[in-house]
């Protein structure tokens, strides 16, 4: 994927040049904060990377109308994940 990196000044009072803003990454951050507060109430830096990864699957999923089913057929064939996985401490 050819991608550039393009910016606007926020402190120039510039919002939007062209297709060149950041409404894209607000609305994620903003998404992200009401999981935290209405969904998940606390997050741990552990499992930081799993949040992300769920908050990401929503977002770029977010226009799909089967996405309960799909998730629902996703965390049925899923390999499992024992308890003492989940909770065991990762060393340094």
């Amino acid at each position: 994927m050819d991608t550039r990196h393009e910016s606007v000044c926020h402190s120039a009072e510039e919002w939007v040049r062209g297709d060149v803003h950041t409404n894209g990454m607000e609305s994620v951050w903003s998404l992200l904060k009401r999981s935290i507060i209405g969904s998940y109430h606390k997050v741990s830096i552990k499992h930081l990377h799993a949040y992300l990864d769920e908050l990401e699957h929503r977002f770029n999923n977010r226009k799909n109308e089967y996405i309960f089913r799909d998730t629902l057929t996703k965390l049925v064939n899923a390999a499992k994940l024992p308890y003492s996985e989940l909770v065991k401490t990762v060393a340094a």
